[in-house]
């Protein structure tokens, strides 16, 4: 196994400590835009899910006047006709 690992650093013609530096720094960089996409992904989930609730609230209000208007409208018909 160690021969297979001299002969994979022997493919890199720069010095370990460049090669090394470099692949922290690509690890990190992409460990970040993973992170920042996950972030991005629950925030726009909560974003999704108030709006429902949003919604979801003023559609009961709306159908709670528009039935309070229908018995309105129905007591004054009665009203009406007295």
């Amino acid at each position: 196994m160690a021969s297979a690992m001299e002969n994979k650093s022997q493919e890199y013609r720069s010095p370990r400590r460049k090669l090394v530096s470099f692949f922290r720094k690509s690890r990190d960089n992409w460990k970040r835009k993973c992170q920042e996409a996950k972030q991005r992904c629950r925030y726009y989930a909560n974003q999704s899910r108030a709006a429902e609730r949003s919604r979801d609230h003023w559609r009961d209000q709306a159908k709670a006047a528009k039935r309070r208007v229908q018995a309105l409208e129905q007591e004054l018909a009665e009203q009406k006709t007295q």
